[in-house]
């Protein structure tokens, strides 16, 4: 789960990470009165969408007065804002940030993932603040400093000053940072986060450490544990479908493609979508309904499948196990009731109940493609869109 910016610098205050003072709006009176709170001469006004390149796309200005902070969210308020990563369409920002400017001498990038390979959490950091790291990944790959975090004793200060010292951090400034790196962490473990990017960290011309802009994702599967960081979601930030997913504990991430996938086991339907590309077609979803799931859940996801318009076919691919085949199919006839197939269905299905599976499917009159293996339903997927399958 993903949250604003302001959201994020809330949660990181209470930890004691340095972030600018800052109120969010949603009104350009809003705007102005949150100015006017700051007391500051000058503030910085930030459209909040879940997406990078804000300030390249117009997104972000830095403002002297109320009236300039007013007249500036208003031209952002209910409209939407194009970058790089949110693809032509944009993202309507229903919501701006006012933080108070900052004078900055040097922007440094921090950040923190869970290194899967590595069992642990990794630091990212770089001198190159303000670039997106895949930018730099690419281009200077010699400017990223990782630093792995032992879960057993946390962040040690000597990582904080061995990378402190890397980024060019000198006196005082390399206590501020053992301090903020160590603040940091523990706000990653104790929120269950997956993400926290800080980019920029910013040295001011003071000399001061200070969180400029911030990131942070979590672990679903952690949320239960934090009722006020899920009252956080904004689903207008989020794809309906994917949403609609997430209220019947289905995986579900939305693709570009027009074959509906539905398919029990995330390895299986990371194969499904390998194989409906291996024939010629492209995925349009990762649809996982899990091991135990019943015939509402499966009519749930049948639904969220044929909301999509993009869809022309759907490939149903189920190995029973814990999923039971008939459950599987029974759910299959209910949703397709319900919302009158009108693209074709491919099935394939073996296991436990498989078949009273393929018997519910066949009294159900409801026109099915049945397939005897994996490739067997990809090539009948493919051909059922009006393609050659290409293998």
């Amino acid at each position: 789960m993903n949250i604003h910016e302001f959201q994020a610098k809330q949660i990181l205050a209470r930890f004691g990470v340095p972030v600018p003072k800052g109120q969010p709006a949603t009104s350009a009176a809003e705007t102005a009165a949150a100015f006017s709170a700051l007391n500051t001469p000058r503030a910085v006004v930030k459209a909040q969408i879940h997406a990078g390149g804000r300030g390249k796309a117009g997104g972000v200005k830095l403002v002297s007065n109320a009236a300039e902070a007013s007249e500036f969210a208003d031209k952002l308020l209910g409209k939407p804002l194009v970058t790089h990563q949110t693809g032509p369409q944009g993202r309507i920002v229903r919501r701006v940030y006012v933080e108070q400017a900052s004078e900055v001498a040097r922007e440094l990038y921090l950040g923190m993932v869970v290194d899967r390979k590595a069992e642990c959490v990794a630091v990212i950091a770089s001198t190159e603040g303000g670039m997106e790291i895949e930018e730099v990944a690419a281009s200077a790959p010699e400017k990223i400093l990782t630093e792995l975090i032992d879960p057993v004793i946390g962040v040690g200060a000597f990582q904080g000053r061995k990378l402190a010292f890397a980024l060019g951090l000198r006196d005082k400034q390399v206590g501020q940072f053992v301090a903020l790196l160590t603040a940091l962490y523990h706000a990653f473990t104790e929120t269950d986060a997956s993400l926290i990017e800080i980019n920029p960290l910013v040295l001011t011309k003071d000399g001061n450490l200070l969180c400029l802009d911030a990131k942070m994702s979590f672990d679903d599967n952690g949320l239960f544990r934090h009722p006020e960081i899920r009252e956080l979601r904004d689903p207008n930030e989020e794809d309906p479908a994917e949403t609609e997913a997430a209220k019947h504990d289905l995986s579900y991430v939305h693709l570009d493609g027009n074959i509906g996938c539905m398919v029990n086991g995330a390895g299986l339907a990371m194969a499904t979508m390998d194989i409906v590309k291996h024939y010629g077609a492209e995925p349009a979803n990762f649809l996982d309904v899990g091991g135990g799931a019943n015939s509402q859940k499966v009519a749930a996801a049948f639904r969220i499948l044929l909301s999509d318009e993009r869809v022309r076919a759907v490939l149903i691919n189920i190995f029973g196990g814990i999923m039971l085949c008939d459950v599987l199919a029974q759910g299959v006839v209910d949703a397709a009731r319900e919302v009158q197939l009108r693209v074709p269905l491919v099935v394939r299905m073996e296991g436990t109940n498989v078949e009273k599976g393929k018997q519910i499917l066949k009294d159900s009159g409801i026109k099915v493609i049945t397939a005897s293996d994996m490739a067997d339903a990809a090539r009948r997927v493919v051909e059922a869109i009006g393609a050659s399958p290409s293998a």
